[in-house]
């Protein structure tokens, strides 16, 4: 069993919806595959993974830098111990080779979007959804038991569009949903607080309410939103501030009071134990949202993970960003607090297959060997392109 050949492909994402920073029109995301040399079915097996949604590919540093590294390793430093599968943890450590530390970025999500594949790969050899791979490779009973998930979006729609965010958020609960998460600092605080509250009557209540400012706010606008939001018992405040300034998370949250949510931008372990140790962060109660595909693969999310039992805290407060099929089968495997979806935007890896159903806010993974992707319909013709 070798690997025989890696592709990158740089997959543009769809459709034109806007935070308070960016415009995603022109955000790429790398897709993967790994080929083998194993044949089942008349055909090899590939695994395929990408990074994370929100971002950029990561083109040249996979393709001049990682891919060589991976391809230049014997094979029997990649295999795992039982030789049935690639170690991930070694395929890591291949094409972070000659890396220094620190400076992750987007280091850190072209590294991912491989050991995702390799994921990927292990599950479709062993003939098994990647949650059940993941769990026994961390220790846990492989059960795809379902799992909440809330919405991602409320984003802000341009005067004479025919949406609203009033009808967004209708269209997700006839999809099965519950619970929302709307994008705030994009306008002035009153206007933001009118959307909010016409984002309420839809939710039923902040208990099913989130609101992410996407890094957005200096800590005098936060302190005015946390002030304005505070009677609102939200389910959570995101992303308020920079997110490596802890102390104006810390100082928000002394303020706020309510939970807060972030660590979507932390791309690496030593960023996680600074948040524990400086953002005031509270056990029980506030919400962390690192995403293995922007930090080198499941293999440092579990050590993510790891700093956070350390000092007190559940894994179930681990509330992944993304919304796709990979952070599906991470959440189920680790046994994590809820997964995000991005129905209908971030084409075409938003989302999840139609073989995941989703009822009563809670989705499970499908039975499809590996992460599924190849029943994303949106995703299949890239697929198809890589692959051929």
């Amino acid at each position: 069993m070798r690997i025989t050949e890696i592709r990158e492909l740089a997959v543009p994402l769809q459709g034109a919806v806007a935070n308070a920073v960016v415009n995603f029109s022109e955000h790429t995301v790398s897709l993967v595959a790994v080929m083998t040399d194993v044949v089942r079915g008349g055909k090899p097996v590939v695994g395929l993974g990408f990074n994370s949604i929100g971002r950029f590919a990561q083109s040249g540093i996979i393709r001049d830098r990682m891919i060589p590294r991976l391809l230049g390793a014997g094979t029997a430093s990649l295999l795992a111990a039982d030789g049935q599968g690639f170690d991930p943890a070694k395929v890591l450590a291949t094409i972070l080779r000659n890396e220094k530390p620190g400076g992750h970025g987007d280091r850190a999500g072209a590294a991912a979007a491989i050991e995702h594949a390799i994921w990927d790969l292990n599950a479709k050899l062993a003939d098994e959804p990647a949650c059940a791979t993941i769990a026994r490779a961390f220790g846990r009973q492989p059960v795809a038991t379902p799992v909440e998930v809330y919405t991602g979006g409320g984003y802000y729609y341009a005067p004479g569009t025919g949406r609203t965010l009033r009808d967004e958020f209708l269209a997700y609960r006839e999809m099965g949903f519950e619970s929302f998460k709307m994008k705030i600092g994009g306008a002035p605080l009153a206007e933001d607080m009118k959307r909010v509250e016409e984002a309420l009557k839809v939710a039923g209540g902040g208990a099913h309410l989130m609101v992410d400012a996407n890094g957005r706010f200096d800590l005098p606008t936060a302190l005015a939103y946390a002030s304005e939001l505070r009677p609102l018992d939200l389910r959570w405040f995101e992303e308020i501030g920079d997110p490596l300034d802890y102390q104006l998370n810390r100082e928000v949250i002394e303020a706020y009071g309510g939970a807060v949510a972030t660590g979507e931008n932390l791309f690496s372990t030593i960023d996680t134990l600074n948040l524990v140790r400086f953002g005031g962060m509270r056990p029980q109660r506030d919400v962390f949202q690192m995403d293995s595909g922007l930090s080198y693969g499941i293999t440092e999310y579990a050590r993510m993970l790891q700093v956070l039992e350390a000092h007190g805290f559940d894994r179930r407060q681990a509330v992944p960003h993304g919304g796709h099929l990979i952070n599906l089968h991470v959440v189920v495997g680790l046994g994590l607090g809820a997964c995000e979806a991005y129905p209908g935007v971030f084409q075409p890896f938003g989302g999840y297959s139609k073989e995941c159903e989703i009822r009563n806010a809670r989705v499970r993974p499908s039975d499809a060997p590996g992460f599924g992707l190849e029943q994303k319909t949106e995703l299949v013709p890239f697929i198809r392109q890589l692959t051929a």
